[in-house]
């Protein structure tokens, strides 16, 4: 027979697991309030989320010119001026290619819903004309209906666009005074902070900067590598937007997993429309070979110190983040874990038990 239970360790174990849960608890609330927060002053926060994000990826040039004699006010303006252009340069690459193949593109687009209708009317949907011109009525019955509610979309689609571009703007300037001033934020970051505080915030916050521009200058490269290797793909097979699919690719590729997914869907989509199945199956054998490319051989190369993240870590943590907040979550969601990743690894550091100093041989004793 087992030996009995002790009533003593048995409390003693529940004590502990009632403090545990209601310290666990109290966690997850604080953490609840600060996301609400969070939300209700997303207006400013996502311009600084940007603002920091565009500053990673220009601070290197910045800090070049500051370190071969330029003012930083001077250097600063220099690079925002440089990335404007870059910008307005990218979108016109890609604004000319669309308007001009635009009506190529339509006219595909209409050719490939002809050959789907001859599709679907053979075996074995036999689908008639009369129940294709049906489901037509249908949908033009409902978007009727629905008039007033598409009136609604279109005027919160109107406001959105405004709110990106307030956004955008803002980003842009807090992009400069970051530039500017970034170096002098932590020293007066610690100067303000009383006891420990005033080191372990500065401190977590330059690993966490390191960490986060990383990220964006890693991602960076591996979607400059993809958007020109799918973009040479592309060009050989002879598939129409070929820029414009390449910038795509690249933008893509700073939302993990999720972005290479959605670039090849709209590549192979258009290849699908314009030049036929056997085309976008060639397209689809390409991006496959270049994202087992990416994956297996260039992120391990470019990435080399790695943000300490598994991969199974990063497809959960874009996974949770559109499910939370859409595109802007998904994107943010892998930076964000690698900055829990360097707190946590900061607590861990803090809180680990002190090592013992190993006792010194005395000098001139036989190893």
């Amino acid at each position: 027979m087992s030996a009995p239970l002790s009533t003593a360790r048995t409390r003693a174990a529940l004590r502990a697991s009632a403090r545990i849960s209601g310290e666990t608890l109290l966690v997850l609330a604080l953490a609840a309030v600060a996301l609400w927060v969070l939300g209700r002053m997303w207006s400013v926060v996502w311009p600084l989320v940007i603002g920091l994000l565009l500053t990673t990826l220009t601070w290197p040039l910045t800090r070049y010119l500051r370190r071969h004699g330029w003012s930083p006010a001077l250097a600063a303006s220099a690079v925002t001026v440089l990335f404007l252009l870059v910008t307005a340069g990218v979108v016109a690459l890609i604004a000319v290619p669309v308007a001009s193949q635009s009506g190529e593109l339509a006219d595909g687009v209409v050719e490939g819903i002809q050959r789907l209708r001859e599709w679907a009317s053979g075996p074995p949907l036999n689908i008639g004309d009369d129940q294709i011109t049906g489901a037509f009525d249908s949908a033009t019955a409902r978007v009727q209906d629905s008039a007033g509610s598409l009136v609604t979309t279109a005027v919160s689609g109107v406001s959105t666009v405004v709110d990106g571009v307030v956004t955008a703007v803002l980003a842009v300037f807090l992009m400069f005074f970051f530039l500017k001033d970034g170096p002098r934020f932590l020293p007066w970051l610690g100067r303000q902070l009383p006891g420990r505080l005033a080191t372990d915030v500065p401190t977590v916050a330059a690993r966490g900067w390191e960490t986060l521009g990383e990220f964006v200058r890693s991602q960076a490269y591996v979607g400059l590598l993809d958007a020109v290797l799918i973009g040479i793909g592309l060009w050989i097979v002879g598939v129409p937007l070929v820029l414009p699919l390449a910038v795509l690719t690249f933008v893509a590729a700073f939302v993990p997993i999720v972005g290479a997914l959605f670039a090849g869907f709209v590549a192979v989509l258009i290849a699908l429309v314009s030049n036929g199945p056997a085309d976008a199956l060639i397209v689809l054998a390409i991006i496959v070979a270049v994202q087992q490319l990416e994956g297996n051989v260039f992120q391990p190369m470019i990435q080399s110190r790695g943000l300490g993240l598994h991969a199974a870590v990063v497809l959960l943590a874009v996974t949770l983040g559109g499910s939370l907040a859409g595109i802007v979550g998904s994107l943010l969601a892998v930076p964000v874990a690698a900055l829990i990743g360097v707190v946590w690894n900061y607590l861990r550091e803090q809180l680990a038990e002190p090592r013992e100093a190993q006792p010194r041989e005395p000098a001139g004793t036989p190893s």
